[in-house]
């Protein structure tokens, strides 16, 4: 918890600097491995707040709702924006403790939920214990492109064609990318996800567009503590991939390829995500 809240507060120093020229402020929730180090981001301008995405356990809810109830803004929208449990399971919490938020997503997520949720909870409820969600919320499908805090807009990106079921938020005013799980930071990509060309070739594609922006903040779906919130994991995850597809190529077995991606990562985090993913990769593990 202290070094989660020495990020924490990294980040609000560094939100509230460029908060003083740009209209909204963006305060980021990062959790610890037991949660994956998955990201949720409390935006909020002078009076409205949006929390994006809600953690994994309950415990992860509460934290990110201290920091609503700290904000003394009102929370008008949970937005999801992504299929995987650390982004949603958090919902039930903070749509209990905040009604009158719209618990919302994408068409795409959403049906992404709908369709292995009860598979999620049944796998991962037994694990988790009390800290589990014990009526998980199914946002509600968003057909929109923007969402609006005291007027100023958040473009939701990629909500069509081969990844609509992994968009990503856009935030101009700010140049801040967040809301997604392209984007990593000194931890294993999650590699399991993106077992065809054609899946891997669509996240790099994203990757380059998201870098064409130029973001001065981006935020991504997973890091580790003290990971700089620039576009240098955009780069650390466009170079993942290209080293992850060699070194497939190159290995016999998930052990090999396991071994030459750490040599080639010693410090990442998340080596859960390594493990499976060659696994997967290699055949010996289903997905």
């Amino acid at each position: 918890m202290k070094t989660m809240t020495l990020l924490t507060a990294t980040t609000l120093i560094s939100s509230t600097a460029f908060a003083a020229q740009q209209p909204l402020t963006l305060d980021v929730y990062n959790a610890d491995g037991n949660s994956f180090h998955v990201n949720s981001t409390l935006v909020y301008g002078e009076t409205e707040a949006m929390v994006v995405d809600t953690g994994f356990t309950k415990a992860d809810a509460l934290r990110i709702a201290a920091k609503v109830l700290d904000s003394g803004k009102n929370l008008t929208t949970i937005f999801i924006s992504q299929a995987d449990p650390d982004y949603y399971f958090g919902a039930e919490v903070l749509h209990d403790m905040f009604p009158q938020a719209k618990v919302l997503t994408t068409p795409g997520v959403r049906a992404t939920i709908a369709e292995k949720l009860e598979g999620k909870l049944a796998f991962w409820a037994p694990k988790m214990g009390a800290n589990a969600p014990v009526k998980p919320i199914l946002p509600t499908a968003y057909n929109g492109k923007t969402l609006t805090i005291d007027g100023q807009t958040i473009e939701i990106r990629d909500a069509d064609g081969a990844l609509a079921h992994r968009p990503y938020l856009w935030i101009p005013a700010n140049k801040a990318i967040l809301g997604n799980v392209a984007v990593y930071g000194n931890v294993h990509l999650w590699m399991a996800d993106a077992q065809s060309d054609a899946s891997r070739q669509a996240w790099a594609q994203q990757l380059d567009q998201m870098k064409a922006l130029k973001p001065n903040v981006v935020i991504p779906g997973h890091m580790t503590s003290g990971t700089a919130l620039d576009a240098s994991s955009i780069e650390f995850a466009q170079q993942y991939l290209m080293d992850f597809a060699k070194a497939k190529a190159n290995s016999k077995d998930s052990a090999q390829l396991i071994q030459t991606m750490q040599s080639l990562y010693p410090n990442a985090g998340l080596p859960m995500a390594l493990e499976i993913g060659a696994k997967v990769h290699m055949g010996e593990m289903k997905w």
